[in-house]
């Protein structure tokens, strides 16, 4: 029993229609909310309750707090559930929810806050003692960054202190580059995260990007369940994920799941988050962030322990303990997960917003297929262009890649280009084939 009576699904898209049936299945009522542009849409339709909450843009609709509140306390609604992206880590916003009397099904604002600010998560991670890539304190200025940059080294990387997502991160080959990269990283983080401070971090080479997802609750339980690769990115946009990370050794898959763990203990965590590593070749790892927030990626670890994240978050939420111990989180076979975005990769990946015509799923054993299209659907410009999750088990890495390659045969999307077939090439690389690769590898690959 989740504890909880009517959820507001402050989100859209395939995490509103994802968070919506889990609300059902729960047997908890789904209050959907929905911008000028979003009338009519997939979880709209599928809700108990709809608010409409404004114009297109998303800053008069989605990331307007006041509005999403006041959405809230109209539908009666006992709780918030952020999705992913939006308001789903301002640390403001859980507050708000909180002071307004609602659960928020998410960690404490003081986690977010805390977590949020990169610079300041990298120092707490090492008091939790969980190992960090080499790097500076905030820098508010060019000669602050020189001093840095040469105590550390080159290369290098400039990163926003209140970043994520992959954004407002900028590569640095030597101090001319330094000097010309800072200030347009400085207006980047800025524009993007409302803070210009930017930080400092040694680049390690050819390193795999690999997570844990964690679960806390409020009965003192702290519980990960076991690691993804997510190492094939285009601009640190992750395209590609896979669980278990592939030829990953059993000491340091333990070793990382053990840190991000101590890691929430150390802050108190609680509900769903993501804690981020680099691993270099010799199993090295870092950490780099965590996302305080469900992930895009969290259904393959769904389809690899059989465990439902998001019934757990409406658990957690309602003040109920987690459902499963530790011992019972096992890897049984792999999956894979495929982002499939309304994007053009013959034209750089420009969006490609617009009327779907035809919309044709795949199926068969193992596979899942998260969307919120259907014919007769519009993408909007408004939004970020993630139109559907492909999600592939299979009793090994090869299987699942095996049954990924079908459904992409399978996939049909008429009157909006996709980046369906882009997979489908990648899918035959032989070195993604072999795994694992590093984060530059696709970059590299399309520079080719």
């Amino acid at each position: 029993m989740s504890g909880l009576r009517r959820v507001l699904v402050a989100n859209r898209g395939e995490i509103a229609v994802r968070i919506v049936r889990a609300c059902h299945a729960a047997g908890v009522e789904a209050v959907a909310v929905h911008s000028d542009a979003d009338e009519g849409a997939r979880w709209v339709r599928m809700a108990d309750h709809v608010q409409h909450i404004g114009r297109s843009a998303a800053q008069k609709s989605y990331l307007d707090a006041e509005v999403l509140l006041k959405a809230a306390k109209e539908a009666e609604a006992d709780s918030v559930h952020p999705g992913y992206g939006f308001l789903s880590e301002n640390a403001d916003f859980a507050r708000g929810v909180r002071d307004a009397g609602l659960a928020f099904i998410g960690p404490p604002p003081e986690a977010i806050e805390l977590m949020g600010d990169k610079a300041t998560a990298r120092r707490t991670a090492q008091s939790a003692g969980v190992p960090v890539v080499p790097g500076s304190g905030p820098c508010t200025d060019q000669a602050q960054a020189e001093r840095a940059a040469a105590d550390l080294g080159y290369p290098l990387l400039v990163k926003a202190s209140a970043g994520g997502g992959g954004r407002g991160i900028r590569p640095v080959r030597d101090a001319a580059e330094l000097r010309e990269v800072l200030p347009a990283a400085q207006a980047e983080a800025q524009s993007a995260f409302g803070d210009s401070t930017v930080y400092l971090e040694r680049a390690i080479p050819q390193a795999r990007h690999v997570e844990v997802q964690v679960l806390a609750d409020d009965h003192g339980n702290v519980r990960h369940l076991l690691e993804r690769d997510c190492s094939v990115q285009r601009r640190r946009q992750k395209l590609i994920e896979e669980a278990p990370a592939p030829q990953l050794s059993d000491d340091a898959r333990r070793a990382i799941a053990e840190a991000a763990v101590r890691l929430a203990e150390h802050v108190g965590y609680r509900n769903a988050g993501t804690v981020e590593f680099l691993v270099d070749a010799d199993e090295n790892f870092y950490f780099i962030e965590m996302n305080t927030r469900i992930q895009v990626e969290h259904p393959i670890t769904e389809a690899i322990t059989g465990i439902d994240l998001v019934a757990e978050q409406l658990r957690i939420g309602g003040g109920a303990p987690l459902s499963f111990d530790q011992d019972s989180v096992r890897a049984r076979g792999a999956a894979v997960e495929l982002r499939i975005n309304a994007e053009d990769p013959q034209r750089a990946f420009a969006p490609t917003p617009g009327v779907v015509t035809e919309f044709e799923l795949p199926g068969g054993p193992g596979v899942r297929f998260d969307t919120w299209i259907g014919p007769g659907d519009r993408v909007s410009p408004f939004y970020d262009s993630l139109i559907a999750k492909l999600v592939c088990w299979g009793a090994d890495r090869e299987q699942a890649h095996d049954r990924a390659r079908q459904a992409l045969r399978e996939f049909r999307a008429e009157g909006i280009a996709t980046t369906a077939g882009l997979h489908e090439r990648l899918l035959a690389e032989p070195d993604l084939r072999r795994g694992p690769v590093h984060t530059t590898w696709l970059e590299h690959l399309l520079e080719e």
